[in-house]
């Protein structure tokens, strides 16, 4: 294998988009022909290296007034063109939509494609029109990477059979951060205001907190979704009359140097594709309470009672509760955050990189056998 595709539908800082970077990167540092072909642009993007090739294959100026499935098959066309001409010795998709449209625009050029999913299947993929599309489109992949065990489970054993299991790579500025020595009372999250991320319910949970602990305070950083979460979240901070001590901190560069002065961080999601955020705070060294969501992905990292605390999603009672303990029990905090830490040794990018390398020499190898 010489020359990689990466199909996505942006590079808009999120989840999907930051992996693909990274990988597309390491790859391209590594000697690789790296192409990257993406619907469109955004203003708040990943920065790729510059070896790596980036390419449009989104709808043109000319199309934004054509209905809605002829926009669907000039996707699908505009991706067949960028195959004809670069023809990459694999591609791989990312994320929903951009699974589809990889499995049909490559249909009679023989190019492997891996496709890969990013999120909860369950609400994603078991939709009447996913069902159809999953039994006529997916038997094409040449394999599939998924970030949990229970992801996996969803599918048909055809697609099982041929796939691989692959954690998200960790930027390394958030391997061997200086911890302060002197902690601030301060309980932290880092993830974009969302409906998924239930931002509401960790309000609720530190109202509890809060309680107990009045001189602590709850600091979310991260950007706004504009999905009237953040809206739902401020209302939350009226109603429990916290807005002294819980602070909507927006996006911040610097979050590596924020994170580690916190005492605890919490996570709260309802559902995940692989949580980011969660695999930073831990690689930070910080103690963490996560809810237990699906598809298990909290699960694969953080050992209940061990390195961080599971709780049920939607309990805030029980957040509240671990959040308390870790307050209360400096030595437990302490602890946690050192076994947390070790996360790093399975998830930096040289480690998830060479699975994915591995993985696509063998998918190139058995094409070509």
């Amino acid at each position: 294998m010489k020359t990689i595709a990466f199909h996505l539908n942006c590079l808009v800082q999120g989840g999907a988009e930051r992996v693909v970077t990274n990988l597309a990167n390491k790859f391209a540092e590594e000697g690789y022909k790296v192409y990257v072909a993406t619907e469109w642009y955004d203003e708040n993007e990943y920065e790729l290296d510059q070896r790596v090739t980036r390419v449009h294959v989104g709808l043109k100026d000319t199309d934004e007034k054509k209905g809605r499935v002829t926009k669907f098959l000039l996707r699908v066309k505009y991706l067949k063109e960028f195959l004809r001409e670069y023809r990459p010795d694999v591609l791989v998709a990312f994320a929903h939509r951009a699974n589809y449209r990889a499995l049909m625009a490559n249909k009679g050029f023989g190019i492997p494609t891996v496709i890969s999913i990013r999120i909860n299947p369950i609400g994603f993929y078991d939709s009447f029109s996913d069902k159809i599309q999953i039994k006529w489109l997916f038997p094409r992949a040449a394999g599939c990477v998924f970030q949990t065990q229970q992801q996996r489970e969803f599918f048909k054993p055809y697609l099982q059979e041929n796939s691989r299991i692959i954690m998200n790579p960790l930027n390394p500025k958030f391997i061997g951060v200086q911890r302060p020595e002197v902690k601030e009372k301060v309980v932290v999250n880092h993830a974009r205001i969302v409906d998924f991320k239930n931002h509401p319910m960790l309000v609720d949970a530190f109202a509890i907190v809060h309680d107990k602990h009045p001189d602590y305070v709850l600091k979310i950083y991260g950007p706004d979704s504009f999905d009237g979460t953040r809206e739902k979240v401020e209302r939350k901070i009226a109603e429990h009359h916290l807005e002294n001590c819980v602070f909507l901190m927006g996006s911040c560069n610097e979050i590596d140097k924020e994170i580690p002065k916190a005492e605890v961080y919490a996570y709260s999601s309802d559902y995940e594709g692989f949580p980011n955020s969660l695999l930073e705070a831990m690689a930070m060294g910080m103690p963490v309470v996560s809810t237990d969501c699906p598809p298990g992905g909290p699960k694969m990292v953080i050992r209940d009672g061990e390195n961080g605390f599971l709780v049920p999603v939607g309990d805030h009672e029980a957040l509240a509760d671990r959040i308390c303990k870790l307050i209360e029990d400096k030595e437990l905090a302490e602890r946690f955050g050192k076994e947390a830490s070790k996360v790093s040794e399975i998830a930096n990018v040289q480690t998830v990189f060479e699975q994915w390398r591995d993985y696509l020499e063998e998918i190139v190898k058995d094409k070509k056998d």
